[in-house]
């Protein structure tokens, strides 16, 4: 598994949707990047310029919302995942 450094955070985003809510089927071309998705890894968090530790406001497990072209997207075994900064994340769900 991957282990974020410093205030980065490793999200499995979630699923696209597939289908509109009146049920029409979307085609894989037309699906919109998922803004959210469930922290998996951390980083301990960033130093601020006296060198102290400032712990992340999130902890894994958490279901975030982050900004639709934020962070960088990796592949281990088959699954992808994002890698953002804390300040991409907008919100606990």
């Amino acid at each position: 598994m991957i282990k974020p450094l410093a205030d980065r955070i490793l999200i499995e985003p979630a699923e696209a949707e597939t289908k509109t809510q009146s049920g029409l089927f979307i085609p894989d071309n037309a699906k919109e990047k998922p803004m959210q998705g469930k922290i998996v890894a951390m980083g301990p968090g960033k130093k601020n310029d006296k060198g102290d530790l400032i712990a992340p406001e999130v902890k894994v497990g958490d279901v975030v919302l982050y900004g639709k072209y934020s962070g960088t997207e990796v592949s281990v075994d088959g699954k992808t995942f994002l890698i953002v900064k804390e300040s991409d994340i907008f919100a606990i769900l």
